[in-house]
């Protein structure tokens, strides 16, 4: 863009705006005043500007901004108190900008920062301890300041740039701490010492520089050839003393390093090569490509049908005592979460079964129909992917149900929680389970159907399998034949995924459950809740969703799912494909939503297809390094042939 001039103040006008991005522009000047009545913008990117004076020192009234970027600019210092109001931001960068002072050391208030970026700021001082204190953080790039002293040896992170800097002192034996770490620049300070030991468990690093320092000692845990030039000629014996991995020459007093095996070929006789060699290669590269083709095809395939039905649980006698031991006297430590009616509990019962036990508020009059309604719908379906309930315990002061215990939690943890993550197989199996109850439930249970009412992640529970269960039946409908069954209800079921018809009339009818399977569709594939507060006025998560299709699937879907390159055509075909299905699930009316038996059919359609065109494409890129390979190996055998024949003559 080419935009110049000053910031106009009518920005500030827009009361509405949650993100602004003016980057790369022309822009010169202060940043007005104006932009702090933006009270809902969550991301400011001003980049790549000329734009100077101090730091704005409003900027902490923003208490929703999550991405600060002031990167390439010419503001200057310090860095104002009121930065650290944003307790919600998880990105400042401001690199390329004359801030100069000390970095605070009330930057530890920013407890959700993740990624930190304050290079050649004309920054002075130390690094503060506080920096120790973020437990999500990601990564700290401080690279060509003036910073002195050592290094926190509290600062374990993924990303750690400290270059061009004053730093000294010896690096932190803790630097090993962390296995993910994958970039560690110390260049150009006074680090001294030794290379700690730690160095060598950091499995996941990809780049290391601790050039321009006066390092000393041994290089920890080295293996191969040791190299005989550059600045490896002048190193000493004791430099590579431990290292039994190492070979090289003989002054280094290690092991020689074993000869070239091309010496060796010249010892195999030439029928060898021309006649056998090239025969067996390309019969074990045809084997393996038909193995990793046919594995390809039919990994992850679901099991038959007749699986989804299984046989009732045993059902078991409890007593209250026997509720009470199982879950420790309901301590907290057992305490698995709490909803509206009462309280879970992890329990172990006597025979050493673990089962969650879901202890009811009796003082609410709603707990008592959700109890009933639980024992009535769980006794008496038996699916797959329904919770099934082992037991029950009831007396006018005290209802519980015994339910299977699923050890992997909630699909809102998976989709929520920093510490985990589903693929998009995963995903995708998850709402194939969830489907399929679904489906028994509108269609599998006699004459009556059964209308879920509140589906929501919270409401998905994932057993040692990562297989979906259905659970929650606290506010279920009952329904008679036929798909258009309807039925008139006062009790609302969670803001966000209830149909238009239910929480503006309360009509209740098996296509509710249609559209807030098709809600949680998108929330599964966007990670972003339907009450999400980007979502206000007009604006939906269906809406947001329809308003990006087809060319925009990129800014919706969760970054996590296609940040590998592998397969990426096939996955984003997939994730287009949800899209329009979970649409077609939340059509304003009713009448136009497909009903959950075609909506099962469709998405294991999805799936199938998928999983085809990832196969194809590994297919192809297996075939191509196949190919390679034996080219290589021909022409090795080739060069072989020939060496043979010239020593011969």
């Amino acid at each position: 863009m080419g935009l110049g001039g000053t910031i106009p103040l009518h920005l500030g006008n827009l009361s509405f705006l949650v993100s602004l991005d003016i980057s790369e522009n022309n822009f010169h000047g202060h940043l007005p005043k104006e932009l702090g009545q933006l009270h809902r913008l969550r991301v400011m990117s001003l980049s790549y500007n000329k734009l100077s004076e101090s730091f704005p020192s409003w900027i902490g009234v923003l208490s929703k901004l999550r991405i600060l970027n002031l990167d390439n600019n010419s503001f200057t210092g310090p860095i104002p108190n009121s930065l650290f109001n944003l307790s919600r931001l998880e990105k400042l960068r401001a690199e390329f900008n004359i801030i100069g002072g000390n970095i605070p050391s009330r930057i530890g208030n920013l407890s959700k920062l993740v990624d930190l970026n304050l290079s050649f700021s004309n920054l002075q001082g130390s690094i503060p301890y506080d920096l120790c204190h973020f437990k999500l953080m990601f990564g700290i790039r401080l690279t060509g300041n003036k910073l002195y002293g050592r290094i926190p040896p509290c600062l374990v992170l993924t990303v750690l740039d400290v270059s061009r800097n004053q730093l000294s002192g010896d690096i932190p034996s803790t630097i090993g701490g962390r296995v993910d770490l994958e970039t560690l620049s110390l260049a150009s300070n006074q680090f001294q010492g030794p290379i700690p030991e730690s160095v060598g468990s950091l499995i996941s690093l990809e780049s290391l520089d601790l050039s321009g320092n006066n390092l000393s000692g041994k290089i920890p845990k080295l293996e191969g050839e040791i190299p005989v030039k550059g600045s490896f000629k002048n190193f000493s014996t004791e430099s590579f003393f431990g290292n039994y991995a190492l070979c090289g020459p003989p002054k280094l007093r290690v092991p020689p390093c074993k000869p070239d095996n091309s010496k060796r070929t010249k010892k195999v006789p030439l029928i060898v090569l021309k006649y056998i060699l090239p025969p067996i290669v390309s019969t074990v590269l045809v084997v393996i490509t038909i193995i990793m083709y046919i594995r390809c095809r039919n990994r992850n395939t679901k099991k038959s049908d007749h699986e989804d039905f299984l046989p009732l649980a045993i059902w078991r006698r409890t007593s209250y005592l026997d509720i009470q031991r199982a879950t420790d006297e309901f301590n907290e430590c057992n305490l698995l979460g709490t909803s509206s009616f009462g309280s879970v509990y992890k329990g172990t019962i006597s025979d050493g079964t673990d089962v969650a036990i879901k202890v009811f508020n009796l003082q609410l009059e709603r707990a008592f129909r959700s109890f009933d309604s639980e024992c009535e719908v769980l006794r008496n379906v038996r699916h797959r992917n329904l919770i099934k309930i082992l037991s029950s315990y009831s007396n006018p002061d005290f209802k519980a149900l015994v339910l299977e215990f699923m050890p992997n939690g909630s699909l809102e943890k998976w989709l929520y929680s920093h510490n985990y993550f589903l693929d998009i197989l995963e995903r995708l199996n998850i709402m194939i389970d969830v489907g399929s109850a679904l489906e028994y439930l509108h269609n599998g249970h006699s004459s009556v159907h059964i209308i879920h009412c509140d589906l929501k992640p919270t409401n998905i529970l994932l057993d040692e399998n990562m297989v979906a269960h259905v659970s929650d039946f606290g506010i279920y409908k009952l329904l008679g034949e036929g798909e258009d069954s309807v039925r008139q209800t006062m009790t609302m079921a969670t803001i966000g995924y209830m149909a238009p018809e239910y929480g503006l009339e309360g009509i209740v009818s098996a296509k509710c459950d249609v559209y807030s399977y098709g809600v949680l569709l998108m929330e599964t594939f966007t990670r972003k809740r339907p009450t999400d507060e980007m979502f206000i006025g007009e604006m939906s998560l269906r809406r947001w969703v329809k308003e990006s299709l087809p060319h925009g699937l990129t800014e919706v879907v969760d970054a996590n799912l296609v940040r590998e390159e592998q397969a990426f055509s096939a996955k984003m075909d997939c994730i287009l494909s949800i899209m329009d299905f979970a649409l077609d699930c939340c059509m304003e009316s009713p009448d136009m939503r497909i009903n959950m038996t075609d909506a099962a059919a469709k998405l294991k359609k999805i799936k199938v297809k998928f999983l085809d065109d990832a196969a194809a494409t590994n297919w192809r890129n297996f075939h191509c390094v196949s190919l390679l390979t034996l080219c290589v190996l021909f022409l090795v055998c080739a060069c072989g042939i020939r060496a043979i024949v010239f020593s011969r003559t």
